[in-house]
């Protein structure tokens, strides 16, 4: 067993002779109780269903018990997970795809198939160096970690671990998408109230074809501001993003969210169309060279 606990806080220390005692102000111990499964899951130690898997077989101990599905714990109840349950760790394969469109993220759905389907042998980009051996088990629980929909390309991570998807969907995950956006300009949502304010502008580009070629050049900059911050969705304030013109055609936008299809509806909200969306990078890992339609192992040395 491997045990988990909150380490103690050192001593404080002796002040020199004829000096006064600094004042440290120390923060409340916590308290409550939680679920031990969120609890495994905030150490970081697996995902919330994972730990639950674990402590159904019986692998996970509280204060020397063997912990019964759902009991609450406190933050100094001491958690021991079995090595068994390490050992299945770390078999479990992280999937980094290339997703071309026409595919859908998670379940197939409108006849579409998932991406999943594109994890096969004999899609495996020849360059991938990872010491795996495909495995059809490598399958068996693999779900992507994170929504690219079916008219977008790019990396899509597809992982059998809980603490990858975590890490990159967790509700106070703040890593890092970064993806490359063609855009055409009509010049509507709230691009008709910046353009208001200066009469015929909004006319002009009304009255002839949408500007499909040198965007940056008639975009307006405050609404490239209100890009990176200042837009809301479904009620909600956006996180600031940042966005730039990676050439005259095409944004560069960097989120730490990821709502549903997000750049698409903050585009509208401008008087921007989305003609081409690409991800090209999550946190630390890039999509580099790895071809559409085809796949390659996260190394164990990658880190998102």
């Amino acid at each position: 067993m491997t045990t988990f606990k909150r380490a103690a806080p050192p001593p404080p220390s002796t002040p020199a002779p004829g000096r006064a005692a600094p004042t440290f102000a120390r923060a409340p111990a916590p308290t409550g109780t939680v679920r031990l499964n969120k609890r495994m899951a905030d150490m970081g130690l697996c995902s919330r269903r994972e730990a639950d898997d674990w402590i159904g077989k019986g692998w996970v101990k509280v204060n020397g018990q063997v912990a019964e599905m759902g009991v609450q714990v406190t933050p100094s109840d001491r958690i021991e997970v079995d090595k068994k349950a390490q050992g299945q760790q770390a078999t479990q394969v992280t999937i980094l795809l290339h997703k071309p469109m026409g595919y859908v993220s998670g379940q197939a759905e409108d006849g579409h198939e998932p991406a999943v389907t594109l994890v096969q042998p004999q899609n495996r980009w020849r360059d991938d160096n990872a010491r795996y051996f495909f495995n059809p088990s490598q399958l068996r629980g693999l779900a992507p970690a994170g929504r690219l929909d079916i008219d977008s390309t790019g990396l899509l991570v597809l992982t059998q671990d809980g603490r990858v998807a975590r890490q990159l969907i967790g509700e106070d995950s703040v890593m890092e998408k970064e993806y490359l956006v063609r855009v055409s300009y009509f010049g509507t949502g709230e691009a008709a109230a910046f353009h208001s304010e200066r009469p015929g502008a909004l006319r002009s580009i009304h009255e002839n074809d949408p500007v499909t070629s040198n965007v940056s050049a008639v975009f307006p900059p405050a609404l490239l501001a209100k890009l990176r911050h200042g837009l809301s969705l479904d009620g909600q304030a956006l996180r600031p993003a940042r966005v730039d013109w990676q050439n005259p055609e095409q944004l560069r936008f960097v989120l730490t969210e990821g709502k549903k299809r997000q750049i698409r509806r903050m585009c509208e909200l401008v008087g921007l169309k989305v003609v081409g969306l690409k991800r090209v990078r999550i946190g630390g890992i890039m999509l580099g060279n790895l071809p559409p339609g085809q796949w390659r192992y996260l190394a164990p040395h990658e880190r998102f």
